[in-house]
């Protein structure tokens, strides 16, 4: 009885790669089962038009008017905790880790990279999520890497440095001990093929042997960091990077590695690498002039690097505009169940919350509660009460609304004009 032949991408897996997913969708995730996911700006963006992932993004909204003042903060946080939906979600799915990337507009601003990683870290954080199963996605700017070594060694926190197309941004990648790397492919390819208008194929392909040089200085002299190749255009830049450490692929690309039966050689190996004639040793990470000089003396790097940041900030803007179109229709849904409430009820209300007595409980018209609020301001009244509603709670659907949620109701009825000092006094 003949055995099934073994399908390319568990081969590629035997050859001791770690597969990675380059996607956003839940579903194809699941479907593969990587240990790992990758997400970019490009991603979230597709996936979030889908409306099927519509409730991540209200819940993104509405923790955003809870939590932000004013359109824009809230915009901006609202992003952000979309990307952390999108990313725990991802975490149910796979064993391992999630790269979620900080903003491309910031990859020129070493602060604000670090400051906006350690606020994307703690929306992990308040939802569960161990800081260990994330990885911080920067650019391989100047900036991006000593941001990325100062979040690795200061914070504890994990990164990925993306968009990388040169030895130089590699090299000092390692030397500032970040977690992981992707190294490009497929974009270095499209560079050789519009400069020479050459075909490349395998062990030829530019992308390939850029992947397959840094892999091979990374293990002869010791680095840590993972190599992580990405943005591969066919299956044979694949095959020729069996072995590597991890590999992010598209959706599309697994397809084909999992229905074909093509054997699927180790060409990378980590023993072997080290053993090998090293290339002089080099170093970057403490040296902004001859970084900058190396990177500018690359035609290919220098023009990759600036083009992918321009798409990825381009995509940024174009995620920002969605979610403050959303931001903006939630926060007038508010301001439409401010309007509707009596005024007088809103006074009389707001003041028996300071009350804070355990015994109060108001009681009103069935359904009344229900109607008052949206359910896109609130699907329950018990998350008024949130994360749980507490065990004192006097909540039922005949209308009744115990002293411990008022607080708390508060929140999401906004003062009219000329009372915000009366609702908020002691």
């Amino acid at each position: 009885m003949e055995s099934n032949p073994i399908n390319s991408l568990s081969q590629l897996k035997a050859a001791g790669t770690v597969v990675v997913t380059d996607t956003g969708e839940f579903e194809t995730i699941s479907k593969f089962r990587p240990q790992d996911a990758t997400t970019n700006p490009s991603l979230i963006l597709a996936a979030a038009n889908k409306p099927e992932y519509a409730d991540l993004i209200d819940t993104a909204v509405q923790y955003a008017l809870k939590n932000a003042y004013g359109t824009e903060n809230q915009t901006q946080l609202a992003v952000d905790r979309l990307l952390v939906e999108f990313g725990k979600k991802i975490m149910d799915i796979i064993p391992g880790r999630v790269s979620t990337e900080v903003d491309a507009r910031l990859s020129f601003d070493k602060k604000a990279t670090i400051k906006k990683a350690l606020e994307i870290i703690d929306l992990y954080e308040e939802q569960g999520v161990d800081r260990d199963r994330v990885l911080i996605k920067i650019a391989a700017t100047w900036e991006g890497i000593q941001a990325a070594l100062e979040l690795e060694q200061v914070y504890d926190i994990h990164c990925n440095l993306t968009l990388i197309f040169s030895f130089v941004q590699a090299v000092a990648c390692a030397e500032a001990q970040v977690t992981l790397i992707s190294p490009f492919v497929g974009r270095i390819l499209d560079w050789y093929k519009a400069k020479t208008g050459k075909q490349y194929e395998g062990a030829a392909d530019p992308g390939v042997i850029s992947v397959v040089r840094i892999f091979k200085y990374f293990k002869a002299y010791g680095y840590k960091t993972i190599v992580m190749g990405a943005s591969f255009r066919n299956v044979s830049e694949i095959k020729a990077l069996a072995g590597c450490d991890y590999l992010t692929i598209a959706p599309t690309l697994l397809d084909q590695l999992q229905s074909s039966t093509d054997a699927v050689p180790k060409v990378l190996d980590p023993a072997t690498s080290a053993a090998e004639e090293q290339e002089p040793f080099v170093s970057f990470v403490s040296n902004e002039t001859a970084f900058r000089f190396e990177l500018n003396e690359d035609q290919m790097a220098t023009e990759k690097l600036s083009e992918g940041v321009r798409k990825f900030s381009a995509d940024c803007n174009t995620l920002f505009d969605l979610l403050r179109e959303k931001v903006k229709v939630a926060q007038e849904e508010v301001n439409n169940i401010s309007n509707g409430v009596p005024s007088l009820f809103r006074r009389v209300l707001s003041k028996l919350a300071m009350l804070r007595t355990a015994k109060l409980s108001l009681k009103f018209p069935p359904g009344f509660l229900r109607k008052m609020f949206s359910p896109t301001i609130t699907p329950t009244l018990s998350m008024i009460c949130s994360p749980e509603p507490p065990a004192n709670c006097t909540y039922t659907d005949r209308g009744e609304l115990c002293s411990t949620h008022l607080p708390n109701l508060i929140k999401v009825l906004p003062p009219p004009p000329g009372l915000r000092s009366f609702f908020y006094s002691n």
